[in-house]
């Protein structure tokens, strides 16, 4: 039985998620800030829940014990993520940015992946066949340019993401660690105006969550294929 933690999961991809890697089989921690909304996604998906908010020390040490306890780890699966927008909901392009914005993004979609990653290595190097996905971005791609997005700390985050995946990856090459690019997806980071399902966004995900051994390591994917750094 492959056991998986997937954070952000109470919706969005993350919920897709683990809603497809439940029907493959694996057993499911779907992590959480929210008990209350954790919880319910949960016993509706007939996963279990772990309270996580990865910006907290003590909240991922707990979640470690949690599934520690019960037996380990095999895949995780990096999924939260914001954005910050201004009051009035615009984007916050390179003329509006502040450090503080920059701080705000850069401590969930950064630190807290490393905070989480981090703290799970211990149980994944135990696994037969470990396996982490972290979440990126179309708009991490420097040879892209951006796609003409004008927001600035959001990019720059999942560009960060992305050259820590390639060097996660080659620190533990018995990992199949990757970066994915979900595709434009409607949920709520962006209000909903993605063009793309939730079903379609986890494609990706759920395929490189079901990696085997033999799989691609320190890569950057979307549903088509590899992905220009």
């Amino acid at each position: 039985m492959t056991t998986t933690l997937i954070t952000g999961a109470n919706k969005g991809l993350g919920h897709e998620t683990a809603r497809r890697l439940i029907a493959a089989g694996h057993t499911v921690y779907l992590g959480a800030r929210s008990t209350e909304r954790g919880k319910a996604a949960a016993t509706e998906l007939g996963a279990r829940f772990v309270q996580l908010d990865i910006t907290d020390d003590a909240s991922v040490a707990a979640a470690v014990a949690t599934v520690e306890a019960d037996g380990g780890l095999d895949v995780l699966v990096n999924n939260a993520g914001i954005e910050v927008r201004s009051p009035q909901g615009a984007v916050i392009g390179a003329a509006e940015l502040t450090a503080d914005v920059l701080r705000e993004v850069f401590e969930t979609n950064v630190f807290g992946l490393v905070r989480v990653t981090h703290a799970f290595l211990p149980m994944l190097q135990r696994s037969a066949a470990p396996v982490v996905v972290n979440v990126s971005s179309g708009l991490a791609s420097l040879a892209r340019g951006g796609q003409g997005y004008p927001g600035a700390a959001y990019p720059a985050s999942k560009t960060a993401v992305n050259m820590l995946t390639v060097q996660f990856a080659n620190a533990f090459p018995a990992m199949r660690i990757n970066a994915v690019e979900p595709g434009y997806t409607a949920t709520d980071i962006n209000g909903h105006a993605g063009t793309q399902t939730v079903e379609q966004g986890a494609e990706i995900i759920v395929r490189m969550a079901r990696l085997g051994p033999d799989g691609p390591t320190g890569g950057y994917f979307d549903a088509a294929g590899p992905l220009p750094w």
